[in-house]
C-alpha cells in the first residue's frame, strides 16, 4: 500500500469534493495525509485521516475578485491571489512531503505553488480540479464567458475570435507570473509554459470532478485529463429537527463558500419566495470563513424581518434538505449546484464571478435548471425562474446518470494508484 499526501487550496468548496476519493483511497489500505484548512483538521481526523492545516499565512491572503468592475480585472485579482499564496503552499508542501515521505502527491489545481513544487519534487504526483479547468478543447467556447456552444461554422469563428481575446488575456495575465514562480521554486530546474493548456496540465494526471450530461464533450481532451463525475461529501450531522416539520417542497438557497458578496441572492430569494407554497432555506457558509470578507458578511440579523416560510442558516447540511427540495437556487458554485443536480434536483443558477458562468452555461446546456443573470435579479424575475427550474427535473436526473456513470471515487482512485505503478 502507498502513502498519499492530498494538498488542498484554502476553500471547503475544493476540501469537500476531494474527501470522497480520499475515503476511497483510505478504505483500500493507503495511508492517506491530508493539509488543508485548519478548522476542517478535527472532523477531517476523526474520520481516519491525519490531518494537519495548511501554513496560516495562505489564509490570511483574501481572495478579493469580488470586488472587481469587470472580468478581466477579476482575473488579475485571481492571479496576484494565488500567485501570493503560491509563495507559502510550496515550502509548506516541501515541510510535509519531508516529513511524511509520501509515495503520491495529489494537489488542489488552485494551489499553485504547490504543483509547481509537486512537478519539480519528481514523485508521482496528480492535479485535483473541483470545477472545469480551462482547458481548450475543440467545439467548446472558450472558458470564462460563460458562452452557449454553437455548432457549425459561425459557431467555429466565434469561438476562434473570443478565444484569441479571453485566452489572450489569460496567458498575458498569468504566464509571467506562473513562470517566475517555476523558475524560482524549482531553482531555474524546471522549463517555462508556454500557453493555457500547459500552464495546468503540468501533472502527469488530472482527476476532475465533473462528467457529461453537465460537462460538454471533449473529445480532443488527452486520456491524462479524466472527468470522474461529481463527488460528494459534507462533514457528518444529525439532520436538524426543523427540517422534519416542513410540510411543504423545500427550495435551498446557496451562497459562496469564499465570501464573494453574493448574499443579495439570500435576500431577494426571501422577498421572491414569501408567501410560495415553499419552505426556503438558506446557507451563507462564508459568514463563518473567518476572512475580513467574512466579518462584513456575518450577522444573519441583517436579513430581518425573515418570512414565517424561511429559515436561515450559518450552515445545514445539504443533503438531507435536497432529498426534499423541489428546486436549488445557487450562485453557481461547481460544488453547490452539482451537489443539487447529483440527487436529480433542477436548479436556478445567478452567477456572480470566478468559474460560475460557465456553470451556469452547462445548466442550460444540459437543460438542467434556468440561469438568471445578477443584474436581472428582482424578486419578479427570480420567483419566475424557480417556476420554470420546476419543469427542468428531466434533464437534472440525466445529469445525476451521468455523474454516476463517470465512476465517482472509485474511479478516481484506480486512476491514482495506476499512478503510482507506472511510478515505481
Amino acid at each position: 500500500m502507498s502513502t498519499v499526501l492530498a494538498y488542498t487550496s484554502p476553500a471547503i468548496g475544493h476540501l469537500f469534493p476531494m474527501v470522497p476519493l480520499l475515503e476511497e483511497l483510505k478504505a483500500r489500505g493507503h495511508d492517506v495525509h491530508i493539509r488543508t484548512l485548519l478548522r476542517q483538521v478535527p472532523q477531517l481526523t476523526e474520520s481516519g485521516f491525519h490531518a494537519g492545516p495548511v501554513d496560516g499565512r495562505i489564509l490570511a491572503i483574501e481572495a478579493t475578485d469580488y470586488r472587481a468592475t469587470n472580468a478581466k480585472a477579476a482575473l488579475a485579482s485571481s492571479v496576484e491571489t494565488f500567485a501570493a499564496r503560491a509563495r507559502f503552499d510550496a515550502p509548506d508542501l516541501q515541510r510535509a512531503i519531508a516529513g511524511i515521505r509520501p509515495d503520491l502527491l495529489l494537489i488542489d489545481i488552485n494551489a499553485w505553488g504547490a504543483r509547481i513544487l509537486a512537478e519539480h519534487s519528481g514523485l508521482p504526483w496528480a492535479t485535483f480540479s473541483p470545477y472545469t479547468p480551462p482547458l481548450p478543447s475543440r467545439g467548446t467556447p472558450p472558458f470564462g464567458p460563460g458562452l452557449a456552444p454553437l455548432p457549425g461554422p459561425l459557431g467555429m469563428a466565434r469561438d476562434a475570435v473570443v478565444r484569441r481575446l479571453v485566452i489572450g488575456a489569460v496567458e498575458k495575465l498569468m504566464l509571467p507570473r506562473i513562470n517566475a514562480l517555476r523558475d524560482d521554486i524549482s531553482g531555474g530546474m524546471l522549463p517555462p509554459v508556454t500557453g493555457a493548456d500547459s500552464m495546468f496540465r503540468t501533472a502527469p494526471l488530472m482527476l476532475v470532478a465533473t462528467a457529461g450530461p453537465f460537462e460538454y464533450p471533449h473529445p480532443d481532451w488527452a486520456p491524462d485529463v479524466r472527468m470522474i463525475g461529481a463527488l460528494d461529501w459534507e462533514p457528518p450531522a444529525e439532520n436538524p429537527p426543523w427540517l422534519g416539520e416542513a410540510t411543504a417542497p423545500v427550495v435551498l438557497v446557496t451562497t459562496s463558500s469564499e465570501y464573494q458578496a453574493d448574499d443579495a441572492i439570500v435576500r431577494t430569494a426571501l422577498a421572491a419566495l414569501a408567501g410560495e407554497p415553499y419552505t426556503v432555506v438558506a446557507t451563507l457558509p462564508a459568514a463563518q470563513a473567518g476572512s475580513a470578507g467574512a466579518a462584513r458578511a456575518s450577522g444573519l440579523d441583517r436579513f430581518q424581518p425573515v418570512p414565517s416560510n424561511a429559515r436561515l442558516e450559518h450552515f445545514v447540511p445539504h443533503g438531507p434538505v435536497l432529498d426534499r427540495a423541489a428546486v436549488a437556487i445557487t450562485h453557481g458554485g461547481m460544488g453547490a449546484t452539482q451537489k443539487a443536480l447529483s440527487k436529480g434536483v433542477p436548479v436556478v443558477v445567478v452567477p456572480f464571478g470566478r468559474d460560475q458562468h460557465e456553470v451556469a452555461a452547462r445548466v442550460v446546456a444540459a437543460d438542467a435548471g434556468v440561469r438568471l443573470s445578477r443584474k436581472r435579479l428582482t424578486p419578479e424575475r427570480l420567483r419566475e425562474a424557480v417556476h420554470q427550474a420546476l419543469g427542468k427535473a428531466p434533464g437534472a436526473r440525466r445529469v445525476a446518470e451521468g455523474y454516476a456513470a463517470a465512476g465517482g471515487a472509485a474511479a478516481g482512485a484506480d486512476a491514482l494508484e495506476e499512478l503510482v505503478r507506472a511510478g515505481r
